[in-house]
């Protein structure tokens, strides 16, 4: 089920998976589906009249969330959270309704980027949009199969396969304050550092728990050091300087040792005594404990 709204993504979205189902070994069917919200001004035709001379075949599920929107948001507030979790809810009930066993969405990897520094900042957390997400209750699947692409590619995709491009502000509705933000933090790393966005993406797919803070994700607590090996030789050791000092009153105070340590050889013959083979101590006949460099 390939969710149609009109804007670049979908298109694009929609004819990359026409394309999979001609030539990818797997068999798969495809129906586009278009959730009409009711909103005002919305071209109903343009749709339907697409999908027909292109031999796709669709539905379009009329479902009034536009006077949901209209009670519960004050007026001049952004509707757009509200507007998709309605559209969510909708599209996830019509494709149990129809039998569809993956709903694919055309969020790309500028979205999903902007939805990680948007959970970052704004919702201390990290999180984003994955490639494939089965839903909360368990009964759906979503796919993003333009994950991988960046928006900039697809509009130029679009604007050359001249789209009858619908305007997702019919609402009048503009994006809140702090995705706009974002957006516009991340236009400004893709021009003085381009290939960033695609760094940051490909840092999602390559997370190392143990070097984050989630004890849910790594057992911390449990973490115990093991010396039952000699420690490898560590070719910079030789030549190391330690100073040994003590407390105030105690012999030595007010004055350091230094001491230069030779342990190379130390560390090549582990089985010898620390002090043995570095043959140091310090001025005072203390022994040496730290011929090992960290």
């Amino acid at each position: 089920m390939v969710c149609l709204s009109g804007g670049k993504d979908s298109y694009t979205l929609l004819h990359m998976l026409l394309g999979l189902q001609r030539s990818a070994p797997a068999h798969f069917e495809l129906v586009a589906v278009n959730l009409n919200q009711q909103q005002p001004g919305f071209p109903a035709h343009v749709l339907p009249d697409y999908l027909e001379e292109l031999g796709v075949s669709y539905y379009v599920v009329n479902r009034d969330t536009w006077s949901v929107v209209k009670s519960r948001i004050p007026e001049g507030k952004t509707a757009c959270g509200l507007c998709s979790r309605l559209r969510r809810g909708a599209l996830y009930a019509f494709a149990e309704q129809i039998g569809a066993t993956r709903i694919a969405l055309g969020h790309h990897q500028d979205d999903i980027v902007e939805t990680l520094f948007l959970n970052m900042f704004y919702g201390a957390r990290l999180a984003a949009m994955p490639p494939k997400l089965r839903s909360d209750d368990g009964r759906n699947l979503v796919i993003r199969p333009l994950a991988y692409c960046r928006e900039k590619d697809i509009a130029a995709f679009s604007a050359l396969m001249n789209f009858p491009i619908i305007p997702c502000t019919l609402c009048g509705s503009q994006e809140n304050l702090q995705r706009q933000n974002i957006k516009a933090m991340l236009a400004e790393w893709d021009t003085s550092h381009p290939g960033r966005i695609e760094s940051i993406f490909n840092a999602m797919q390559s997370i190392a728990p143990s070097q984050m803070a989630d004890s849910n994700l790594f057992d911390f607590a449990s973490l115990e050091i093991d010396r039952s090996t000699p420690r490898p030789t560590w070719e910079h050791a030789g030549n190391q300087i330690v100073q040994q000092g003590g407390p105030s009153g105690e012999q030595g105070a007010g004055e350091s040792d230094r001491i230069a340590l030779h342990c190379i050889d130390a560390m090549e013959q582990a089985s010898q005594p620390a002090a043995e083979a570095c043959g140091k101590s310090s001025a005072h006949g203390a022994p040496v404990q730290a011929c090992q460099a960290e």
